[in-house]
This record gives C-alpha cells, sequence and structure tokens, in this order.
C-alpha cells in the first residue's frame, strides 16, 4: 500500500517509467520531471522493462530468505502443546526451552487463536451473543452474597480475629467486642440488557420460585419505564426458573435456558456479577452489612449512567437507550 507521503502513486510510476522506456528521456530528466531521485527512477524504469505496467505496484517486503527462522519442527510441538494444553507463550516457552515472545510470533503467525477467545474444556472458538437491538434478549441469573459481621468481616479484621464470624460459641470475647454477626447471605437477582448491558439488580433474602418471579415482574416493569420492551429471557436452569411461578411471571416473554453447566452462555450476568464483586461488593472495607447496603444504589445508578463499558467502546450503557431518564442525573 502507498503511503501517504508516497512522490509517486502506481499511476505516476507508470508514467515515469514510459518516460524513460519508451520515450527515451534520461534518468536524471526524468527524475527531475517527477520529483524523486535518479536512482528510483532507475528502479521504476528497470521493473517496467521486466514485468510491464503490472510491475508498477508494491511488492511484499518479505524477504526471501530467512535463515534464523524458527525450524518448521519447533514451530509443530508448539503448535501440538498449544491445541492440546492450551498453554500461553510463556508456558509454552519454559517447557520447551524457548523465549516467549518466539512462542508468540508463531502462534501469531499461523493464525492461532487467543485463549480468551477459546472454550477452555472443548477448545472452540467462542461464539459471542450480541443483540442487536434493546429488549431483544435479556440475561437473567442470581449471584450468593455472604454478609458482612458488625465490626466488619476478616477483610477488614484479618483473618485471625476475623474467624470469630464463622464460630458457633455466643460467649466468646470478640463476639462480645464486635456484637452479634449477621450470619446468612444475600441473593443478588439481575437482570442485563443484552444489548445496551442496562442492568436491574436487587438484593433479596432468597431465590425460591415466588422471589424469582416477583423479581422479574418489577424489572419488566423498570425496562418499560426505560423504553424497553423485553422480547426474550435467558436463564440457567434452577429450580427457580423452571418454575410454573416464573413461566407465569414472563407471560408472553419467550424463555430460553442456558445449556446445563454451561454458565459462560449467560456469560453477560456472570460477568456484570464479577465487576459488582470487584467494584462495589469487595472495593473497600465496610464496617458493617448495612453500609455495604446503602452503596449498592449508588453503584448501580454509576454503573448504568457513568461507567465506561468496553464492550461499547468506553461509554455507559445508559448511551444505548434512547431517551433514557435519569441519564444526565
Amino acid at each position: 500500500m502507498v503511503h501517504r507521503n508516497a512522490p509517486l502513486s502506481e499511476t505516476g510510476r507508470l508514467r515515469l517509467a514510459r518516460c524513460v522506456v519508451d520515450d527515451g528521456w534520461p534518468l536524471r530528466r526524468a527524475a527531475e520531471r517527477f520529483q524523486v531521485s535518479t536512482t528510483t527512477a532507475s528502479r521504476w524504469a528497470s521493473r517496467y522493462r521486466n514485468g510491464g505496467p503490472a510491475a508498477m505496484a508494491d511488492r511484499s517486503s518479505r524477504p526471501h530468505r530467512s535463515p534464523n527462522q524458527t525450524p518448521t519442527r519447533t514451530e509443530r510441538r508448539i503448535i501440538k502443546v498449544r491445541v492440546l494444553r492450551r498453554w500461553g507463550p510463556h508456558r509454552i516457552g519454559y517447557l520447551l526451552g524457548l523465549h516467549p515472545s518466539t512462542v508468540h510470533r508463531v502462534l501469531t503467525r499461523y493464525g492461532l487463536a487467543k485463549l480468551r477467545w477459546l472454550d477452555r474444556p472443548t477448545g472452540r472458538v467462542i461464539r459471542r451473543i450480541e443483540s442487536t437491538h434493546c429488549g431483544d434478549l435479556v440475561h437473567v441469573d442470581v449471584k450468593k452474597l455472604g454478609k458482612i459481621p458488625a465490626g466488619g468481616g476478616w477483610r477488614m479484621l484479618g483473618k485471625t480475629v476475623g474467624r470469630h464470624n464463622s464460630r458457633t460459641d455466643r460467649s466468646s470475647g470478640l463476639r462480645a467486642k464486635y456484637g452479634e454477626t449477621a450470619r446468612g447471605y444475600h441473593f443478588l437477582h439481575t437482570a442485563i440488557d443484552g444489548h445496551s448491558r442496562l442492568a436491574y439488580s436487587e438484593l433479596l433474602a432468597d431465590e425460591r420460585k415466588q422471589t424469582a418471579a416477583t423479581f422479574w415482574l418489577r424489572a419488566n416493569a423498570w425496562f418499560n419505564q426505560c423504553g424497553i420492551t423485553v422480547r426474550n429471557v435467558l436463564t440457567d436452569n434452577g429450580s427457580c426458573y423452571r418454575s410454573h411461578d416464573f413461566r407465569d411471571a414472563l407471560g408472553d416473554i419467550e424463555h430460553r435456558r442456558t445449556r446445563p453447566y454451561r454458565p459462560q452462555t449467560n456469560g453477560k450476568v456472570e460477568r456484570f456479577h464479577r465487576t459488582l464483586a470487584d467494584e462495589w461488593a469487595y472495593a473497600q472495607l465496610y464496617t458493617s452489612d448495612a453500609e455495604r447496603c446503602a452503596e449498592f444504589p449508588i453503584w448501580l445508578h454509576t454503573y448504568n449512567h457513568h461507567r465506561g463499558h468496553t464492550a461499547l467502546g468506553g461509554q455507559p450503557p445508559a448511551t444505548r437507550v434512547p431517551n433514557l431518564p435519569g441519564h444526565y442525573s
């Protein structure tokens, strides 16, 4: 490809070569006329004599010989380890005694997919689900989240002191110091739109069928307020999602389920829960469960309206929803 500052395009090269070869111009005169060096004029004239107009196109810069290239046998060993074990360049390099950059060049040269594009159990390239419009597919799932005891958990107090949270001895001096522990779990029910990544989530007490059904009714009403009409819902095969209560809550909405033991199919909501854990649940040291719960609506609003999303080109999910209420708040 001709770069932007090249003095000659393919048409200009042909004109120069014809002036020299067909019209008999001296090389110096042709070089001055086309504002190039005499060496350049000589090169294009020579190519025109040997190959005609077709020789004016750019040639590959790849050398004819590469004496220092990795031997074919070594390349085959690299590819074999990659396909069978699905290792990265560093681990393959340690095994075969090669520099990781050498392994990386071989993998790139043969066009092998990156590990993050592969399904680890099968080695197949992951086919990502991408909805074209808001509401085409809403992903629904539940995440179990342990409550924080009064005074803070082990992240706040250290593992030695924080271990009292799991003890059953109510006469413990540590329990008396920090108060009764907040035992149990929160169940984060989440519905996320596959196109915009707009999320609706609630902290609920369980994951029973009635809870899942009433959650969906509230989530669907919220999506409707945002101007999104849900047409399909994707869940796993949990008992709450296979119940008649959840089926009745969906109504005319089509219900899709993932294959058993394949959480990757519902990867958008799974990734949301991971982001939620990193940026809210464990982002700071909370002294109580109530303090963390109070931060959740604030974080969720930030996620929907202000936090940049890599899959959306650095824009927040709200930018993909036309006329979304509260977007600029």
